[in-house]
């Protein structure tokens, strides 16, 4: 048993998902550079957060994606077979759903994500605005298998992944995540998925660097839940948030720098911080149509149709499995 295992073993988790964050803290933080997984900020608080930060002047993706939705809300009401299930990868909240829910007949919906208590709680307002649809929360990591409703097994499968979290993912992870998906939706999937678009860079600075500071909030709940759940003392006035545009890779990348030297435990283990050491926390890749086409042709996917706003500042693809 290494000297991790043996830290979690110790440790009486009390459940399988604080023990994935705990291993994923631990493996992340003794890696160099430290890093954390980005699935790891949404807890309810980080949730929340999240849904403030869609809200603010600078943050262009969700009001633009959500203008898509609703401007093309007919041709895609097409794509969607009748009476099919459909299934949100890493659900947050409805706002954008209910514009495919409104226009498109579906019978089922399946929110899927990390966070079951957000998910549930966001279930049961849908229940009371549809009262005919059934609502089947999953509360599971969308990056590992799950399996879904026995309840929806008979329908089609529709795929719902918007706010460009394809972005999140390196483009090996966006490939296995993809091909993942295909294989939880079964025979005949169809999928709908948001991904951003490469723009001027001034732009994508505002973007993850608000003049609010709710995304440094964001990012630095992770070191949050580790006090919080993991009995970390992680000294929060001692990190700073920091997002950049990395030309070469095509990505923001978010960062919290180490303002001083400081030694962190959690889970009897330690970890040192140099004064400017980075813990990378999470990518957000830009995609060109084309580049974004070819990432699902080699991930078994066929891109039926993509739509953009008139800015070209984000776009919205049709998919279907191949075989």
């Amino acid at each position: 048993m290494n000297v991790h295992a043996a830290a979690l073993a110790d440790a009486h988790l009390p459940d399988e998902q604080t023990c994935a964050f705990a291993r994923d803290a631990i493996e992340g933080l003794s890696q160099q550079p430290k890093q954390l997984p980005p699935k790891h900020f949404y807890d309810a608080t980080g949730s929340e957060l999240f849904e403030a930060i869609t809200r603010l002047p600078e943050y262009y993706p969700t009001r633009t994606e959500l203008a898509i939705l609703n401007d093309r809300a007919g041709e895609i009401a097409a794509f969607v077979p009748q009476g099919a299930a459909l299934v949100e990868f890493g659900a947050g909240a409805t706002t954008k759903v209910r514009l495919l829910l409104q226009n498109c007949a579906v019978a089922a919906y399946v929110p899927v994500d990390i966070s079951g208590d957000f998910i549930r709680a966001q279930a049961d307002e849908l229940r009371k605005d549809f009262p005919t649809l059934g609502v089947y929360p999953v509360a599971a990591d969308i990056t590992t298998p799950f399996r879904l409703p026995e309840a929806i097994a008979e329908m089609p499968k529709v795929g719902f992944f918007p706010g460009s979290t394809i972005g999140n993912f390196e483009p090996h992870e966006a490939c296995r995540f993809l091909r993942s998906a295909a294989q939880i939706l079964g025979p005949g999937a169809h999928m709908i998925i948001g991904a951003d678009l490469e723009k001027d860079e001034r732009v994508l600075y505002r973007a993850y660097n608000d003049a609010a500071g709710v995304t440094a909030r964001f990012n630095l709940n992770v070191l949050v839940r580790i006090n919080r759940e993991l009995g970390g003392n992680f000294d929060l006035s001692a990190f700073t948030h920091r997002a950049i545009y990395n030309r070469e890779h095509h990505r923001i990348e978010m960062h919290l720098i180490a303002k001083k030297a400081q030694n962190v435990r959690f889970l009897g283990t330690g970890f040192s911080f140099r004064p400017g050491e980075s813990i990378h926390t999470e990518n957000s890749y830009k995609y060109s149509i084309e580049r974004f086409a070819a990432l699902a042709r080699g991930s078994g996917w066929k891109v039926c149709q993509s739509w953009t706003d008139e800015a070209s500042m984000f776009s919205v693809h049709a998919l279907v499995a191949e075989g």
